[in-house]
């Protein structure tokens, strides 16, 4: 059966005692059948084709949306199935990056630091000094390779790589200066986020060094204090880091230790008291 490329049921039956079919009309006109009964069994022959073809356009309908819905579910079906692979790619991804990376990815327990200790990146690194001593001490693979330089008297003059770079002065957590240490914390909580810490970790960092520069030892005009909260920040911070991977591990940074907090700057106070006493007698002396 042929396919139907439009709905029949719209179409109007035309007038059979018209002109157009005048010829029509005469054809089928005997002595038994006038010209008005000849247009009328032309109107139901027309009646009776049309409506089988509305059943054959219905059932074509039907037919249509019943393959619709079957392309429909297939595609589905599909991108259900490159979704679900998709899924089981980035879940199988994420396993080994955390096997690979676990001390990022393991679970922050909120509770206040046990005392431990080990060592991490100095947030120097990310101070514009820190940043300048990166543009400028570049390594090369060969050290022993030679660049170019600009000699007493002006002229170029090649070197050995080594000899050309200046001594990098890192400093650690504990000496650097307030406007330092501010300016490296957006830095490493950037960096923290490029690199994929889940976002538990960062925001408990970020709440870290936050109460850190809102701790009333902060702003102190004691040179003591101020030290004894970046040394305190310091210590905290590395040895959050070695436990993770413990059998017990980690805490929750943002909760301020007070009592360690003041036990720092007795430490602190009786490390100045000792320099003090040290360099006392050379004072002396020189009066």
């Amino acid at each position: 059966m042929d396919r139907l490329f439009s709905d029949p049921s719209l179409l109007v039956c035309p007038d059979f005692m018209g002109a157009r079919y005048q010829a029509m009309r005469t054809a089928m006109i005997t002595p038994t059948v006038t010209e008005a009964q000849a247009a009328e069994t032309l109107r139901t022959t027309w009646v009776l084709t049309n409506e089988d073809l509305c059943l054959q356009w219905q059932d074509q309908v039907t037919e249509d949306e019943h393959l619709s819905a079957e392309q429909k579910h297939a595609v589905e079906e599909e991108a259900e199935r490159e979704h679900l692979t998709l899924q089981l790619e980035e879940s199988t991804a994420r396993a080994d990056e955390k096997k690979k990376n676990c001390a990022k990815h393991s679970a922050i327990i909120i509770r206040p630091r046990p005392f431990a200790n080990d060592e991490e990146a100095l947030l120097y690194y990310w101070t514009n000094d820190g940043l300048d001593d990166a543009l400028v001490n570049y390594r090369t693979r060969d050290d022993d390779s030679m660049v170019p330089s600009i000699g007493e008297d002006g002229s170029t003059v090649w070197v050995s790589a080594a000899t050309s770079k200046p001594v990098v002065g890192v400093i650690v957590d504990r000496d650097l200066s307030p406007v330092d240490f501010a300016q490296a914390i957006p830095r490493i909580i950037a960096a923290i986020e490029d690199h994929d810490w889940t976002k538990q970790c960062v925001q408990m960092l970020a709440q870290f060094w936050g109460a850190i520069m809102l701790h009333h030892y902060w702003n102190s005009r004691d040179v003591l204090a101020s030290r004894a909260i970046l040394l305190y920040q310091e210590e905290q911070r590395q040895a959050w880091h070695s436990a993770i991977l413990s059998s017990n591990g980690s805490w929750d940074l943002s909760i301020l230790d007070e009592p360690t907090i003041v036990r720092t700057f007795d430490r602190v106070y009786r490390t100045s008291l000792i320099r003090t006493t040290t360099v006392a007698p050379d004072v002396q002396v020189r009066t």
